[in-house]
């Protein structure tokens, strides 16, 4: 009998899934033979009830797709897509796209390739957001709107600032404060505010203060207070740089209760954080750790970091690792793992250069026991010795043999043997053609030229990122031309032209012999004097001190 009600359950439920299905389709079916404007007026006036709202959007759809109208299918996908759930947005701005490029309208076109840069950088793929930030430039920039050709450099400042890249950022700031000035005032605001923690980034505190009080007094003079409480978090995170730790502290603490009426957990979390560091700095730790706890608070609620905030962790688990409390210890180097894992995933570009503690004690620990171990054995000693002799031994006739490969490598060098070849721009012929716009590429080759010719390659850490901008386009196509025109992955090409720009230096400038290898680096534009020394020995086979210090014996003063 069970079992019959429970059938019973079952085939109602369906039916009424059926009917609520077809109740629906009838209901679009009704609204399509309304006009665009009556559809459109009710869609965004009942845009509280989304479902509602949504039937009306897709009737708009079905409608324009009906009568290939393509814009208004451009603009009821857009409407569509901030009604829909987070989770599909993806889908339909890909949708989107696919419309707008059937408009062949390019402020459409680059409006939904910056639609869905928005999207990927809610979802904190700035990577992305960026590549297509940049597609949406190349369309947008051969209009009169002048509107849309600053948002959209807005944004790309935007994304440079959180990928790292805060000269870059500053310069697209400061062409959109020109333009904000006199058409937008909390615009102007907002650039403004992001310039200013930009140059916090680059450590130029007092333009940061500057542009800080500049916001304050702009927003009085526009009578737009709501932007006073971020200048004074920003001003409040920048004293702390400036050890000014007091100050800090009253600034940010004066703006928490507003910000936590907004609802706006980051920048709490943040202004909870550096207050906690400002009390760590006047060595008052238990109350820094007050606040740390707060930080830890949020993220387990929120799941909310960013680079800066991993210290939060480094620091609570050095307080309790002094305070003997191991299990605390332990939540919080557990907690820390979590943060990295976000951290890999939403900062992956800048998670490299987060400067981590390492946990040297197990080391300590082990060294120790290893050297105990050491002194109760006489044969084990000798073993070490005979070990240490044979490795010495075998270290001393690699060297030697390098010494010897070092020389036969420097003379074909100096002869210009084998690296004018290897210097060729060359195309790969071999390799399939490009699915590139023929005129797309030339302009892209004569960008790469200027790019050559200017030795823009040795600015510092030139990345594929920054050279698709300077070839204005995106890191796909620089991708791809780069290996067919150039014969070499991008990033190879790169390090290629900096390193051939340092031999010819050291060739023919003899003040270049007395230069380090941070110092040869840093004129070639490296992020690190690592990177240089191994860029150079994979250029020519033999390290730059080799190099050098054979150039001296050639060339005496």
């Amino acid at each position: 009998m069970k079992s019959k009600r429970h059938l019973l359950l079952f085939l109602f439920l369906i039916q009424q899934s059926i009917l609520g299905q077809n109740n629906r389709n009838e209901i679009k079916d009704s609204l399509i033979h309304k006009n665009y404007e009556s559809l459109i007026q009710t869609t965004l006036n009942i845009n509280k009830d989304t479902v509602k709202s949504k039937q009306y959007a897709e009737a708009w759809l079905l409608k324009a797709k009906a009568e290939h109208n393509w814009k208004q299918v451009t603009k009821a996908y857009h409407t569509i897509l901030f009604i829909e759930n987070k989770k599909e947005r993806l889908k339909y701005a890909d949708s989107l796209i696919t419309a707008a490029r059937k408009t062949k309208d390019i402020d459409l076109i680059g409006t939904a390739y910056l639609t869905k840069g928005i999207i990927y950088y809610s979802k904190n793929e700035h990577q992305k957001a960026l590549d297509n930030y940049i597609i949406a430039d190349e369309f947008i920039s051969q209009t009169k709107n002048e509107y849309a050709i600053h948002k959209i450099k807005y944004t790309i400042a935007q994304t440079k600032y959180y990928l790292g890249f805060y000269e870059e950022a500053i310069a697209l700031f400061k062409e959109c404060r020109e333009y904000y000035e006199n058409e937008n005032d909390r615009a102007y605001l907002n650039t403004i505010h992001s310039i200013g923690l930009c140059y916090n980034k680059t450590n130029n505190y007092e333009l940061c203060s500057y542009y800080n009080n500049l916001g304050l007094v702009i927003g009085k003079e526009c009578e737009d207070t709501d932007m006073e409480n971020y200048f004074n978090h920003s001003e409040g995170i920048n004293q702390f740089f400036k050890k000014n730790y007091e100050l800090s502290i009253s600034k940010l603490k004066e703006v928490i209760p507003s910000l936590q009426q907004n609802k706006d957990y980051r920048n709490e979390t943040v202004a909870n954080f550096y207050i906690g560091k400002n009390y760590w700095k006047l060595n008052q730790k238990e109350k820094a750790v007050t606040y740390f706890k707060l930080v830890d608070n949020s993220f387990s609620k929120h799941q909310y970091t960013r680079p800066d905030l991993r210290e939060n962790y480094e620091l609570l688990i050095n307080f309790y690792r002094k305070q003997s409390k191991p299990d605390a210890e332990l939540k919080y180097i557990n907690k820390l793992l979590k943060v990295d894992s976000i951290l890999n995933i939403n900062y992956k570009y800048l998670s490299r250069k987060i400067v981590k503690e390492f946990d040297t004690k197990k080391l300590l620990k082990d060294k120790k026991n290893i050297e105990q171990s050491l002194k109760s054995s006489n044969r084990t000693n000798l073993a070490i010795i005979i070990l240490l002799s044979s490795t010495i031994a075998i270290i001393t006739f690699r060297h030697l043999r390098s010494r010897k490969r070092y020389k036969i490598k420097f003379e074909e060098l100096m002869n210009e043997k084998g690296r004018e070849q290897k210097k060729d721009k060359k195309t790969n012929d071999k390799k399939e053609e490009l699915d590139i716009n023929p005129d797309l590429v030339k302009n892209i080759l004569q960008n790469l030229e200027k790019f050559e010719k200017n030795k823009r390659y040795l600015e510092k850490e030139m990345s594929l990122i920054k050279l698709a901008a300077y070839l204005k386009t995106n890191t796909k196509y620089t991708t791809k031309i780069i290996f067919k025109y150039r014969d070499k992955k991008t990033i190879e090409y790169i390090s290629d032209l900096k390193i051939d720009y340092i031999i010819d230096q050291l060739k023919t400038e003899s003040r270049f012999r007395n230069y380090t290898n941070k110092a040869l680096a840093e004129e070639a534009g490296f992020g690190s004097t690592q990177n240089f020394t191994k860029a150079f020995n994979n250029r020519i086979n033999m390290p730059p001190t080799y190099f050098i210090q054979e150039l001296k014996k050639s060339f005496p003063i």
